[in-house]
């Protein structure tokens, strides 16, 4: 089994939580790893390199191999730096893990342009800051495997998380489409749902659920995702605690007419258009 080893993998926000695991389990797959933190507070605010260099020695001194980088990864030029950083210590990239995330939680009548900004930018064109830096070698190389850290926040929703739902959300679509375009290039595109009790998440999650959720869990999925072995693409998946499972968006069967309906008929037809019994996976007819 080839699985990760000898590749190389850009993680962002890998200084704690989540992305620490992640690193720590693809070194001790054998992959060469970036980690990528600013080291900032959970607003997004401030800086340190502390958090980064923690991680690259747990993994050095473990016998693995790993590099720091401390980009902001919500800016082009910290996206491009990312990549730069395991080309010039390893020399080439494979695997982009976008998990880099801040919060800045408000119901959405509060909510500022500044909070709306601010996370879409760390999460979303974090996300496209660093996978586009990387993309030109994937598909040079014909290899490539990106993973987004999405939430079920954007996918089902959440109270005072709107920009935090659209930024994840967004990174759905990415995929989505990186799938696609990556396909003849055998760069796959996918997306891990987490449900991990990390600093994200510490006023979120009840103190008796702490135990069952650490963030090691999500770990092996990402690992797997990224391994020469696993080519499924565009796919979605949930990893809360020890349960893992695909999510997808189902079409129903729906109602066809043969002419402009009226808004009456829409009406009367209501029910059997919401009705998914016998309902399949969506699917883009123009894609």
């Amino acid at each position: 089994m080839a699985g990760v080893k000898g590749r190389v993998v850009v993680i962002t926000g890998a200084g704690g939580g989540l992305g620490r695991q992640h690193a720590k389990l693809f070194a001790q797959q054998g992959a060469r790893v970036v980690v990528n933190d600013l080291g900032g507070n959970r607003d997004g605010s401030g800086f340190g390199s502390d958090m980064a260099d923690a991680v690259v020695s747990e993994i050095t001194d473990a016998g693995g191999e790993a590099v720091a980088n401390y980009d902001d990864v919500s800016t082009v030029d910290g996206g491009q730096r990312a990549v730069a950083a395991a080309l010039d210590a390893f020399g080439q990239v494979d695997i982009v893990v976008n998990n880099a995330g801040i919060l800045r939680d408000k119901s959405f009548h509060k909510m500022t342009p500044e909070q709306w900004d601010a996370v879409l930018k760390v999460h979303l064109y974090g996300a496209f800051n660093v996978t586009r830096a990387a993309w030109p070698h994937l598909r040079a190389q014909q290899f490539g495997r990106v993973v987004v850290t999405t939430s079920t926040s954007g996918l089902f929703g959440n109270f005072g998380q709107a920009n935090y739902g659209a930024a994840k959300m967004g990174m759905v679509g990415l995929i989505n489409t990186l799938a696609v375009e990556g396909a003849r290039f055998n760069i796959t595109a996918n997306a891990v749902a987490p449900l991990a009790d990390t600093r994200m998440t510490a006023d979120v999650i009840p103190d008796d659920a702490r135990m069952d959720l650490d963030p090691a869990y999500a770990s092996p999925i990402v690992v797997h995702l990224c391994s020469e072995e696993c080519t499924d693409t565009g796919v979605i998946t949930l990893a809360s605690g020890g349960h893992y499972a695909r999510i997808a968006y189902m079409q129903a069967v729906g109602v066809q007419f043969d002419h402009v309906p009226s808004v009456e008929e829409i009406g009367v037809a209501w029910d059997e258009i919401m009705d998914l019994t016998d309902s399949a996976m969506g699917r883009n007819p123009l894609a």
